[in-house]
């Protein structure tokens, strides 16, 4: 399994079936597509998958983004001993959750700048080590 920069925090989103789930997965998505992040499998690590619960556990920072109240996505770091370094559930963010309606793209870029703009004073700490 190759990762694309071991630097990059991972994020792990919720998937589930309503507009809000969505939302979740369309920032994640929209992370890793800009190299904010790497998005990896919430599934597999829940599901015990040696490789992706190794890939969790190994020390990056995480992003977990639930898209309600229950927070699947947590709770499946939780079975495997990790916790995120950050947390972002969507109805804090005004993210509504809707079943049988498709998530709004939009909404999407708007939750992923706000983790990325989250992430900044962590990337400048860590150029300014660097420099």
């Amino acid at each position: 399994m190759s990762h694309k920069d071991a630097a990059l925090p991972l994020v792990y989103s919720c998937s589930g079936c309503s507009s809000a789930a969505q939302t979740a997965n369309a920032a994640a998505l929209e992370l890793d597509s800009r190299g904010s992040a790497e998005m990896s499998c919430i599934a597999g690590v829940g599901g015990g998958v040696g490789p992706l619960v190794r890939l969790a556990r190994s020390g990056r920072v995480i992003i977990a983004i639930d898209g309600c109240a229950l927070a699947c996505v947590r709770h499946c770091l939780a079975q495997q001993g990790v916790e995120p370094t950050h947390h972002v559930l969507l109805p804090q963010m005004g993210v509504k959750k809707k079943f049988h309606t498709h998530h709004d793209p939009q909404q999407a870029v708007r939750v992923a700048r706000a983790v990325e703009a989250m992430l900044e004073p962590a990337a400048a700490l860590i150029e300014e080590t660097i420099t």
